[in-house]
């Protein structure tokens, strides 16, 4: 609304107001209006109802642009409002000079790599003011100070965005050009994975998975940009129909990097409209919900369901390739160790290593796939769990098992027993009553907002320093408690 016309709705707004029957003049229907936006409202201290309202529109959609998708402004946020994600403006008022030179400038801030321009909707035939504008803009630029051009530059928007729809084709083709023939999943899986016996291998492959998470969303924008207009823009129904199947080949591709790394993608939050785009112009088929399950990793999906209904409901788009599915689960593993070996380093190195056996096992082809299956499902559900079937009751808590797994066995702590077979040695219950002491200890002494700060740090360590009496162990042990969020 203007701004000073209602900035807190009062009944003398509108008292003098004359209206027929059923109507309501504009104040009032201004009046009613911000009633209704209002009524939910409790103003903050300093501010009215409005005042307030708006802050948090405002805040929205800066930072929430999937939950406030469109601003209606008369007068306002023209200067001082910056949202990097504003891409479009609709301009229905006349203006000119450094007004509408400040208007269209709302949408000329980058949000990241896949944003190199924005849009003006202009309903009032603004076009040669613009160019003035923009003309008077630029005459005023200091040409002389070097670095980048100043310029500012009106664009076709489909001359660019033909432009920017071929070389993001061309940029995801160029990342999987590298791709070994025949470049099916298993290829593709190898080439932005690793491979699965090396186990640094899924981490330095992730530069390559970044990128391609990247330049498929760019690729994705560049496509809704022109998405109606690709006959205007000047390609032929052939090539319409190339960039359709590329692009839903780019996508699946991606989809199934995304799964066979375990990884979450941290894509922006309005990606669901351009998804919703996708499915819109190229035909996709409406998405089948084919269990309550489809937004937990396919680790989680394994423990609680079987690993069978987890390839049947994750990894169905592979069509049975057992080399690809094995590789997309070994990955899954390995990616949880990696991302969970600082907090419990004993229990991770053993996983891996029980890991790396299977997949020798695997390879070698020492074992029949379902008993590769049985093997990988065992170590999955020991993984996701983040403890095994032996693990003593009492430790019922990561941080108590990460201290128990990961003490020094003293040799007190080793009891001879005896069965039929002879005699054996096992570990006896000092070391479970130590970890269950550490425990108390640190959760007894420590501060708020210990970590980072090193006085309340120490405290930490002395109640450590108090059990184990050895500098070495204490500062071995605090790192792990350190990655522990119970302490």
């Amino acid at each position: 609304m203007r701004r000073g016309h209602f900035i807190n709705p009062h009944a003398g707004n509108v008292t003098l107001e004359e209206t027929g029957a059923n109507t309501e003049t504009d104040k009032q229907f201004i009046y009613n209006t911000y009633n209704e936006l209002l009524k939910d409202v409790e103003a903050k201290p300093n501010m009215t109802k409005t005042e307030t309202y708006e802050e948090w529109a405002k805040a929205l959609f800066t930072k929430e642009p999937a939950n406030m998708k469109l601003l209606v402004v008369v007068d306002k946020l023209l200067t001082g409002f910056d949202a990097p994600h504003c891409t479009y403006l609709y301009i229905d008022k006349s203006m000119q000079d450094h007004g509408l030179f400040q208007a269209i400038c709302r949408v000329n801030r980058l949000d990241g790599e896949d944003k190199d321009f924005g849009h003006i909707v202009d309903y009032k035939d603004l076009f040669k003011k613009v160019e003035n504008a923009i003309a008077v803009y630029t005459s005023e630029l200091d040409h002389s100070a070097g670095g980048a051009d100043p310029e500012v530059l009106l664009q076709d928007r489909l001359t660019k965005g033909k432009e920017r729809l071929d070389s993001t084709l061309e940029a995801v083709a160029l990342l999987c050009e590298p791709v070994e023939p025949p470049k099916g999943e298993l290829e593709h899986i190898h080439y932005f994975c690793g491979n699965t016996e090396i186990p640094s291998d899924l981490k330095d492959h992730e530069p390559q998975r970044v990128a391609l998470y990247k330049a498929t969303v760019s690729l994705i924008r560049a496509y809704a940009n022109i998405a109606d207009e690709l006959e205007q823009t000047g390609y032929s129904p052939t090539e319409i129909d190339r960039i359709k199947q590329k692009l839903k080949d780019y996508l699946n591709i991606r989809e199934i990097i995304r799964k066979a790394s375990g990884e979450t993608l941290d894509l922006k939050a309005y990606e669901a409209d351009m998804r919703h785009l996708i499915d819109t112009y190229i035909e996709a088929d409406e998405p089948l919900k084919v269990s309550p399950f489809d937004d937990i990793s396919l680790l989680e999906l394994i423990r609680k369901t079987g690993i069978a209904n987890a390839i049947a409901t994750q990894l169905g788009g592979l069509k049975g390739n057992k080399e690809a599915i094995a590789e997309v689960i070994e990955n899954n593993v390995r990616n949880v160790i990696i991302r969970d070996r600082l907090t419990d380093p004993a229990y991770y190195e053993k996983m891996s290593t029980l890991l790396d056996e299977i997949i020798a096992a695997r390879k070698a082809r020492a074992i029949e796939y379902e008993e590769y299956l049985k093997r990988i499902a065992e170590v999955a559900n020991k993984v996701e769990a983040g403890q095994s079937d032996a693990t003593p009751k009492q430790l019922d808590t990561p941080g108590k098992r990460a201290l128990y797994n990961n003490l020094k066995k003293p040799a007190p702590d080793r009891i001879a027993m005896a069965d039929e077979a002879g005699v054996y040695l096992v570990d006896g219950d000092a070391t479970l009553t130590r970890a269950l002491e550490i425990d108390a200890a640190v959760k007894n002494a420590r501060p708020d907002g210990w970590r980072g700060i090193q006085a309340r740090e120490q405290v930490v360590k002395a109640a450590l320093y108090s059990i184990l009496k050895d500098r070495d162990e204490v500062e071995r042990i605090f790192k792990i408690i350190f990655q522990q969020n119970e302490y």
